[in-house]
């Protein structure tokens, strides 16, 4: 039996699975490593959920802060928590994909990535420095 061929065992083949662009090209890569890339995209959805609940608490809690400086950094951080889960889905594909073909993996910083990171690193530090 070749190494991606799992009609033999009864699971799902390359064509039967989400998302297809991914898993109908090249051959299974180790499962170390496809297991390793799911539990990176598991850590960017913890950091989306982190930066929704931060968002969420900035703007619930009653912070001495200018209603539109909280309401800003509030609105930041919820929209970069609604589109760190879309970057990651994406990354999780390309890297996927570059395993399957076995290519070079993409990447580690798009620029979005650190777009995202630099906004929220300021708007951090932004409001530690209004909070003394």
């Amino acid at each position: 039996m070749p190494h991606g061929d799992s009609s033999a065992t009864g699971g799902p083949t390359g064509a039967e699975r989400f998302p297809r662009w991914v898993y109908t090209r090249g051959a299974e890569p180790d499962p170390r490593f496809s297991l390793a890339n799911e539990r990176t995209i598991l850590a960017w959805i913890r950091t989306s959920l982190g930066l929704i609940a931060g968002g969420t608490a900035l703007e619930a809690l009653d912070l001495p802060l200018e209603p539109g400086l909280r309401l800003a950094a509030a609105i930041v951080l919820l929209v970069a928590g609604a589109t760190v889960p879309i970057v990651a889905a994406v990354e999780w594909a390309r890297t996927e994909r570059a395993m399957r073909e076995d290519g070079p993996l993409p990447g580690a910083v798009t620029g979005f990535v650190l777009v995202v990171t630099v906004a929220v690193v300021g708007i951090l530090v932004l409001l530690s420095l209004l909070l003394r």
